[in-house]
């Protein structure tokens, strides 16, 4: 994105040319791999409060200049027209990934950027700094190339058989940038116990709110969506979106824990009246009306209730505990499936650091940024694309603006 905004504006100027270098073994691996093969290349409602990490004024600033409607005409633009699913979540017609990755390489060359992959970094130099006129030396696996402007878009460290395996970090620090302290995975799934009884349930998926709570048992945040069981602990969109925050609260507080509750849209109190008069009927029985039958004998089980117990021989005390399983089920969480299998990474490049009108970095003059090296994260849903888009096409405009100003 980044390289065709650059490339669109030297053209028509005639003042100099864009080589954008790729490292990763497949060419836009993230592009083909994301939503599932098909790309979900937006959301149709984003603003600052979907992202995570820096300033939200920054963020804000940044995504009003390079917005959705923006991003839809980029494409139609190219020929590749999208949809839009009740869930809000923005596709090309054509359901395959493909058609996205084809369409920027296609307005790439368009563009005239010359493309070098696979081209490893592995550093970049400020060489000279004469005021308004830096050099920059990369030195790359197949020779050093000199520049006058630099962008920086080489992801973090999530999915890194993409390419993105968190060298860019280390270009950024040698050239004036601090990064954040922690540099973690997010929307990644999470890992339980051995001992939990959900892992028993693989391939059950059911609408959950995921809650975190600090090691005082307040309220931090809570994300309501769909949840997966699997043979290592807990996938799905809830969790995926509250990954990044359990982590970070985690390292800063152990006590920090998920709680899980099955029935988001019921009634604690109503469903307890309920259950008071159950009378003769089985337990496990009508919870099955409400819940999974796997999931529902998992609860009776985790509450200490016998398949057979009925409403009538319920001790309190058990009753308790099975509505206690129900609405706050705690998840003995042990980690999460790392950078491997996060779709992107929470932490980066410090926000303050950078320009938000033209992704110029203030610490190192010519030297701009884009995408997932920052310190912004979005929930899943298309969020990070749009993040990707609107700071890659300022950078570009940024970066070739500056050049022609020379």
């Amino acid at each position: 994105m980044a390289a065709i905004a650059a490339g669109r504006i030297l053209r028509r100027s005639g003042g100099g040319r864009v080589v954008a270098l790729d490292s990763a073994r497949t060419l836009g691996a993230k592009v083909l791999v994301s939503g599932g093969g098909r790309c979900n290349v937006t959301h149709d409602h984003v603003d600052e409060r979907a992202y995570a990490g820096g300033s939200k004024n920054t963020i804000r600033t940044v995504l009003r200049r390079f917005g959705v409607a923006d991003t839809v005409a980029f494409f139609r633009d190219l020929g590749v027209e999208l949809t839009r699913e009740p869930t809000g979540k923005l596709f090309p017609t054509t359901d395959t990934a493909r058609t996205i990755l084809d369409a920027l390489l296609s307005a790439a060359r368009d563009a005239g950027v010359e493309l070098r992959h696979p081209a490893l970094v592995a550093s970049v130099e400020l060489v000279a700094d004469r005021g308004d006129s830096p050099t920059f030396a990369l030195h790359t696996d197949q020779g050093t190339l000199t520049a006058d402007r630099v962008i920086l878009a080489t992801g973090g460290r999530s999915l890194p058989k993409t390419g993105s395996d968190g060298h860019g970090y280390a270009i950024a620090r040698a050239l004036g940038h601090t990064t954040t302290p922690q540099i973690l995975p997010t929307l990644v799934p999470l890992t339980l116990d051995a001992a939990c009884p959900l892992r028993a349930l693989s391939g059950l998926t059911l609408p959950v709110r995921i809650e975190l709570h600090s090691g005082t048992s307040r309220r931090v945040v809570s994300f309501s969506d769909s949840t997966l069981c699997t043979h290592f602990g807990l996938s799905g969109p809830a969790i995926m979106d509250i990954s990044r925050h359990y982590l970070l609260e985690r390292a800063a507080d152990p006590g920090a824990h998920l709680v899980a509750n099955f029935l988001p849209d019921a009634d604690r109190e109503a469903l307890e009246h309920e259950l008071v008069g159950l009378g003769p009927r089985r337990i496990a029985a009508w919870l099955r009306d409400k819940l999974p039958e796997r999931l529902a004998d998992v609860l009776c089980d985790h509450a200490g209730i016998g398949r057979n117990t009925t409403g009538a021989t319920l001790r309190k005390d058990a009753r308790r505990r099975l509505i206690d399983a129900v609405f706050r089920f705690h998840l003995p969480v042990t980690g999460s499936r790392g950078f491997t299998h996060a779709e992107v990474t929470a932490g980066g490049v410090m926000l303050d650091e950078i320009d938000p009108a033209t992704m110029a970095s203030r610490r190192c003059h010519g030297l701009f940024f884009c995408g997932e090296i920052l310190d912004v994260d979005g929930r899943i849903g298309g969020f990070n694309f749009q993040w990707a888009w609107a700071t890659g096409h300022l950078a570009g405009l940024g970066a070739a603006r500056s050049l022609a100003a020379d």
